[in-house]
């Protein structure tokens, strides 16, 4: 071919290309934005985030080792003389199993049918609120009626309230999204249902669980899109509600004294007891701590080692080590959580990308006062390390709570490889 043919015939065929690319684009807009084809199973949700699923799995396993090393020596203790060493460690391999089983049915539920069945959700945890208050059903233990007697669990309602919490309020924000920046009409009846749940966590009295919820409902409303001088309006309301409460309980206005100043001796050997404990296992730890089941302060010197104050178990026989493991493994977890909540809310699915981030701070939010307790950074209160502390109801809620997060993402998905969630 003579070079004047072959500059024709590639001038041709530039200009056949440029054609079929203008006419391409002209018609580009009226292509569909998010269409879907088949993946040959619609609806079944492919594929999963790993890395979280073993985060998660993870913490799970060293709770379970450190719920084992914090309670083996409860049975020298009068109160437990009845128990085996290994009683607390074998009744919380079973909560695990139990937890697993039900995640995993939760993990089949789509979120339509969790978002349909939202307000159902909530007051059916209202309800279970107002049981455990009643004498003849509701289980004291200390001082507080916060259990219901299940045989072979203590089912504790405020932790099923926690899950509906965030389930209503992403539902509520949904429907109320055209008049989020009306206070009568988007933010009153939000801030009555969490009075209501306030008034009877109270009277449990569970304030932590109540810290919780609260903070899940106004991180959701915030997250939604609520208006931010509303917002600040109920974080005003809310702040002076607890400097009352404070005020008017005796013994909270004593715990808060023990926590500016746990070494006076009154406080130390009273309200302060459980953080000077606590404090000195910390000191114990160090840097790489005594090693795996040689904690002293376990041995009866500071109480609830396996629930609320596990964190300083795992200070002092692991050390700081093991407890900035733990810190950035919650920091990482929760962090996932809210890219997953971000991604699906990026997809047009507000529901459940409210649901994910609304879970992201209570799992967050929880660790966080669990873990500024056991170090001294805030007041004693009476909230578990999620998906660590020993107790059968927080694990089962905090494993579902998951399960959920793992479902939107899922979804997630399923809609950016072309089907439908």
């Amino acid at each position: 071919m003579s070079e004047p043919q072959a500059r024709f015939g590639w001038e041709a065929l530039k200009a056949r290309l440029g054609a079929g690319l203008g006419s391409l684009l002209q018609r580009g807009p009226e292509l569909p934005v998010r269409d879907w084809v088949s993946t040959g199973q619609p609806g079944r949700p492919q594929g999963f985030d790993q890395a979280l699923m073993w985060v998660v799995v993870a913490l799970l396993a060293l709770g379970m080792v450190m719920v084992y090393s914090a309670s083996i020596a409860l049975p020298d203790n009068p109160r437990f003389a009845n128990y085996q060493h290994g009683h607390f460690l074998m009744r919380h391999v079973m909560f695990l199993g139990i937890s697993f089983v039900v995640a995993l049915l939760a993990l089949q539920v789509p979120m339509q049918v969790w978002e349909k069945y939202a307000p159902w959700l909530f007051v059916a945890a209202l309800l279970l609120l107002v049981v455990v208050l009643l004498p003849w059903i509701g289980k004291g233990v200390n001082g507080a009626r916060r259990w219901i007697a299940l045989g072979f669990l203590n089912f504790q309602p405020s932790e099923l309230a926690k899950l509906a919490i965030a389930l209503y309020a992403a539902d509520y924000m949904v429907r109320k999204m055209e008049v989020k920046e009306r206070f009568f009409r988007a933010v009153m009846p939000m801030a009555v249902a969490v009075a209501v749940v306030g008034l009877l966590l109270l009277a449990e009295p569970d304030m932590g669980a109540f810290m919780v919820i609260a903070a899940i409902a106004m991180g959701i409303l915030f997250l939604g899109g609520v208006n931010g001088r509303m917002f600040f309006l109920i974080t005003a309301v809310l702040v002076g509600a607890f400097v009352l409460m404070i005020s008017f309980s005796d013994w909270r206005r004593e715990r808060i004294f023990a926590y500016l100043n746990p070494w006076e001796e009154k406080y130390t050997l009273g309200k302060a007891y459980q953080l000077s404990h606590s404090l000195i296992a910390f000191g114990r730890g160090e840097l790489f701590g005594q090693g795996l089941g040689s904690s002293l302060e376990k041995l009866h010197y500071l109480p609830e080692a396996h629930t609320d104050f596990l964190l300083a178990v795992i200070g002092e026989e692991l050390g700081f080590a093991g407890v900035a493991a733990v810190i950035f493994a919650f920091f990482w977890l929760t962090r996932r959580i809210f890219h997953i909540g971000r991604q699906a809310i990026a997809l047009d699915r507000v529901f459940s990308g409210l649901v994910a981030q609304g879970i992201g701070i209570w799992m967050g939010g929880q660790a966080f006062i669990n873990m500024g307790v056991n170090l001294g950074v805030l007041p004693t209160k009476g909230l578990t390390l999620p998906l660590m502390s020993y107790g059968g109801s927080a694990i089962l809620m905090n494993c579902v709570a998951m399960a959920l997060v793992l479902r939107v993402d899922m979804e997630n998905r399923q809609l950016m490889r072309g089907g439908r969630a």
